[in-house]
């Protein structure tokens, strides 16, 4: 079963992936954005763009998940910001023409909260939420489309999040795909920094 995880940048797809894979045994996290910087490292600076309108992307995003879903032997999860529908049919629905079980959630936010968030990830936990939204640009400006889009029926099942933690989000998909997290033992403190933890080691730089 594959768990796609959309939304906006800064929604809360990363910690939301990283929550299930941690409390679901046998479950593994495969970012579709890795192939993405991939490319980019592959192209001169000039000639970057974004890498979901390179074909490369959408083929190799599909092969690596045909591939893991048809040799792994559990759930996997793949934390993605997808809001084109054509790019998300070459994708998602070529996987399920396959065969293979997607289970696809849309994490959906109010825009302050989406601008909180993102304020506070990252390099924000040091400069500030003002310089931080400069620094988040892309995200901000791909903001208000995101929110649109995937507020759409085929983008279907959204989650509203602003009232809800990491944790429940996760206990919700886990709820919604029929599957058992494992009991959430973290205090908020543990739960705090192992959010901090994931978000550090998922910035990006270039």
């Amino acid at each position: 079963m594959l768990i796609w995880i959309n939304g906006p940048f800064g929604g809360g797809k990363t910690q939301t992936a990283y929550e299930i894979r941690r409390r679901l045994p046998g479950s593994v996290v495969c970012d579709p954005e890795e192939v993405g910087f991939g490319l980019h490292r592959m192209t001169p600076r000039a000639l970057r763009s974004d890498f979901q309108d390179m074909p490369a992307w959408r083929q190799g995003v599909l092969e690596v998940l045909d591939l893991v879903l048809t040799r792994h032997d559990g759930p996997v999860i793949a934390p993605m910001t997808l809001i084109n529908a054509g790019y998300f049919g070459e994708i998602v629905g070529r996987l399920r023409d396959s065969g293979h079980d997607v289970r696809h959630f849309a994490l959906l936010a109010h825009r302050e909260t989406v601008l909180r968030r993102l304020s506070g990830r990252g390099l924000g936990l040091l400069v500030g939420r003002q310089r931080a939204l400069r620094l988040e640009s892309f995200a901000v400006s791909k903001l208000d489309a995101c929110l649109e889009r995937l507020s759409t029926p085929e983008f279907a099942e959204q989650i509203w999040t602003d009232s809800l933690t990491v944790p429940q989000v996760a206990d919700h998909i886990a709820t919604s795909v029929g599957a058992r997290l494992a009991p959430d033992t973290d205090s908020p403190l543990r739960g705090r920094l192992r959010r901090t933890w994931t978000q550090v080691r998922h910035v990006r730089f270039g």
